[in-house]
């Protein structure tokens, strides 16, 4: 195989400092925000932490807390938890509470867990009644949140195990006040598909979004199970660019329509949402929205503030003039993007240990970064709100970004020619079903031959094929679709493929080269029929 270039998304990237204020175009404002837990860890800062959110302009924090099996009831942090939500609202800050485990095992192995932490999320909410969003769980397609990522036989596990969690919080949270918002998943960017994998066994974002649907149809479900969802696009390495993303199964930033799709393979025509695609009229259901609930990109410290922190540095890092571009550069980016409705900074404040987190705004010594007047004159400068084209995305009927070679075109062959092959690619995870038919003359294959070659390689047989190759096409990458060697009779041929999307087999096409000949037509026997 070889590896295709890249095809990230053309991003326009924008001066976060531009003192021209964007006209703005129809719909919501991006909320701009931070997932950080400083107001809760240390209540003393909590009204210092939401005066900053508050100059800068970010309108939702995100604070966790987590389930201890063993204490099914307890509220961890509870009095902590009520004096930063109560100093939030006074500084008009709307709270986000993200619930999960403490244990990875603690739902797989509990007997009636997912019902004892759908009681204790509805007991938190009735604990704060002013918080009015619930995120459930926290990367579920990652080994350190959720164990078993996979059975022993080496299928995945975690995400349809998953799906039991989110369904019975919904309800509790429900049933406490229908106007909750009930956020799904958290799900982090990449993941590995490798059962064997030692030391990262995790799952992909776009399998795992699958196996929650294949989950949530089996259990014939008719209410949803998440009003949004939530989504951690953290670069691969904090030296990526913004356009930089991710081969497929795993997603970033500029594959944000690969998540789209999955949600849609996952759940169209049931009774869970997805999202909303342009031109399409509006359903009966209300359409999901996306959360950018951790988005961040680690930064050096420079040698003036690295007093405040403690331990060793465990990544290469990126400097702090380019966390800043990016941060500006990202918010009137996902302001375009009718499917985003916030986009949360990880975290406000560095994290002291080098070994986890210092991606804020604010260095751990409470120092601005740039990027915290970088940020601030985004959202100043009206760029929460589109100021460009906004971006229209809708579901893909056929696999996404396929592309078939077919070398040589019309050009005749040898009937000594023993090697017949072609090219083949596509933007995400394929199989295929590839025949080289005779034809019986040259030029335009007739919709009749076309017809009753797309049934021979759909019904898998390939009948009629004079040679046949089966396979699978690895997202981003290009294959040689190479048949068994043979010479071939004179005569009149032409390749065909049938390619089927691997997350949703209805999203399937075929594709037909021109037919060329191999030695002197006029000269052979009769020719194969492909009936």
């Amino acid at each position: 195989m070889k590896k295709r270039s890249p095809r990230a998304a053309r991003l326009t990237l924008v001066c976060a400092l531009a003192a021209l204020v964007l006209a703005p175009a129809a719909g919501a404002d991006l909320s701009v925000g931070v997932a950080d837990d400083h107001p809760k860890e240390s209540p003393a800062v909590a009204g210092t932490f939401y005066d900053t959110m508050k100059d800068v302009g970010l309108k939702e924090n995100r604070i966790t807390i987590l389930w201890d099996s063993s204490s099914p009831t307890t509220i961890d942090h509870r009095d902590a938890v009520a004096h930063a939500v109560a100093v939030a609202v006074a500084d008009g800050v709307r709270v986000t509470l993200a619930l999960y485990p403490e244990r990875a095992r603690a739902i797989t192995e509990g007997a009636g867990a997912p019902g004892d932490f759908a009681a204790w999320a509805a007991l938190v909410a009735r604990t704060f009644p002013q918080v009015k969003d619930f995120i459930i769980g926290n990367e579920p397609n990652k080994s350190r949140f959720w164990q078993p990522q996979f059975n022993a036989n080496g299928t995945p596990a975690a995400c349809k195990a998953y799906e039991s969690l989110l369904a019975a919080s919904y309800d509790a949270l429900k049933s406490v006040d229908r106007n909750i918002t009930v956020i799904g998943v958290g799900l982090g960017p990449r993941g590995t598909d490798n059962a064997r994998a030692k030391g990262n066994l995790s799952i992909s974002p776009v399998r795992c979004i699958r196996d929650l649907g294949r989950a949530y149809r089996a259990s014939k479900r008719k209410r949803p199970i998440m009003d949004e969802l939530s989504y951690h696009p953290h670069p691969s390495l904090a030296t990526d660019k913004l356009e930089t993303g991710y081969p497929w199964p795993n997603a970033g930033i500029p594959n944000l329509a690969r998540v789209k799709q999955a949600v849609w393979d996952a759940f169209h025509g049931t009774a869970q949402p997805t999202f909303e695609e342009a031109g399409m009229p509006r359903g009966p259901l209300r359409t999901l929205k996306l959360r950018l609930n951790e988005v961040g990109w680690q930064v050096d410290i420079p040698p003036a503030h690295r007093s405040a922190y403690y331990g060793k540095e465990s990544i290469v890092t990126t400097d702090e003039g380019n966390q800043a571009a990016i941060y500006g550069n990202l918010i009137p980016l996902l302001a375009c993007d009718p499917a985003v409705k916030s986009a949360l900074f990880f975290n406000l404040v560095d994290e002291e240990n080098l070994d986890r987190w210092q991606s804020g705004l604010l260095r751990a010594d409470w120092t601005r970064r740039p990027s915290y007047a970088i940020v601030k004159g985004s959202i100043l400068a009206g760029q929460t709100r589109c100021g460009g084209r906004p971006v229209a995305w809708r579901h893909s009927a056929k696999p996404v970004g396929v592309h078939v070679g077919f070398l040589g075109g019309s050009r005749a062959r040898s009937d000594r020619n023993r090697a017949w092959s072609f090219v083949a690619g596509s933007e995400e995870g394929t199989l295929y079903t590839a025949g080289l038919f005779r034809v019986r003359r040259p030029g335009r294959v007739s919709p009749t031959v076309r017809a009753t070659i797309r049934r021979a390689l759909r019904t898998g047989r390939v009948r009629g094929a004079a040679l046949k190759s089966r396979g699978r096409l690895v997202g981003g990458w290009d294959k040689v679709i190479a048949f068994p060697s043979k010479r071939l009779r004179a005569g009149f041929y032409v390749y065909a493929a049938s390619v089927v999307a691997e997350m949703n087999p209805a999203r399937k096409a075929t594709y037909l080269g021109v037919p060329f000949a191999v030695g002197a037509p006029n000269r052979a026997k009769k020719p194969l029929s492909t009936r």
